[in-house]
């Protein structure tokens, strides 16, 4: 899991902010996705300034 801080160690809580249901907690830095409240929307994707953030489909 990446560290969600930018270079100037900033911690923006973007994703957070921006997660229509709720799924994302940001702890110590670290995402903490609740994929039972997750859609699958991306937003929180489009709005991380650093990258931070990817989708990828485990079966």
């Amino acid at each position: 899991m990446r560290k969600c801080v930018s270079d100037a160690g900033h911690v923006c809580y973007l994703c957070e902010e921006n997660c229509p249901t709720g799924a994302i907690e940001l702890i110590d830095g670290e995402v903490v996705l609740d994929n039972d409240k997750c859609i699958r929307c991306i937003e929180c994707t489009h709005h991380c300034p650093v990258g931070a953030l990817k989708r990828i489909d485990i079966e």
